[in-house]
């Protein structure tokens, strides 16, 4: 990846049968995207979103605003500070300190940072697995919660995904955005960004 390249990426959301593009830029090891995605399931609901990183790609803010289904609208300000404390919607929630990463549900592209921060898209099968702990917000209702989350390379750009009983092997690009997630999204477009294209 160049230190400084624009990216747009458009996945097909089978899990909210939908779709979410993504129109972002990678700035050495930091990344700022915007989002727009339609939701039908338990729908129709329109999302939007706003994601700024620092250093080592690790979350500083994300933004969504939610309008639907019917007249519902709903808003969040999620946000970690250098020191690693975390508000919502400006209120302190100790219950995600030492997480690093939001993850935004039905949204493919918060999968990237942990990705990037460690190389895991790189990395050869048999490579040790990865721990995080993620600010989970779910979609559409915008709850934050805390979630443990598992990363395995698996080697070919793959990396194994686990969550309590749930797993997936999700496929990657070169620049470290999902290609195919298997149960939750596959990308119909890739726009430049570094080695992708």
């Amino acid at each position: 990846m160049d230190d400084s390249a624009h990216f747009t990426r458009t996945w097909q959301v089978t899990a909210s049968g939908g779709y979410d593009t993504a129109w972002g830029r990678f700035e050495e090891d930091r990344l700022q995207a915007r989002g727009r995605a339609l939701g039908l399931e338990d729908g129709p609901y329109w999302v939007a979103y706003r994601l700024v990183t620092g250093p080592r790609f690790v979350t500083r803010e994300l933004h969504v605003t939610v309008d639907g289904p019917g007249a519902a609208r709903r808003e969040l300000d999620l946000r970690r500070d250098e020191a690693g404390r975390w508000t919502v919607d400006g209120q302190p929630r100790e219950e995600f300190e030492g997480a690093l990463d939001c993850d935004l549900g039905l949204c493919p592209l918060t999968n990237t940072m942990p990705v990037l921060r460690h190389g895991l898209h790189l990395r050869d099968a048999g490579a040790p697995e990865r721990p995080f702990l993620m600010a989970w917000v779910s979609v559409p209702d915008l709850v934050v919660t805390p979630s443990e989350q598992v990363y395995t390379p698996l080697g070919g750009h793959r990396v194994r995904y686990a969550s309590g009983s749930f797993t997936a092997d999700v496929e990657f690009d070169a620049d470290g955005l999902v290609r195919h997630y298997p149960g939750l999204a596959t990308g119909l477009h890739a726009g430049p960004a570094g080695s992708a294209s």
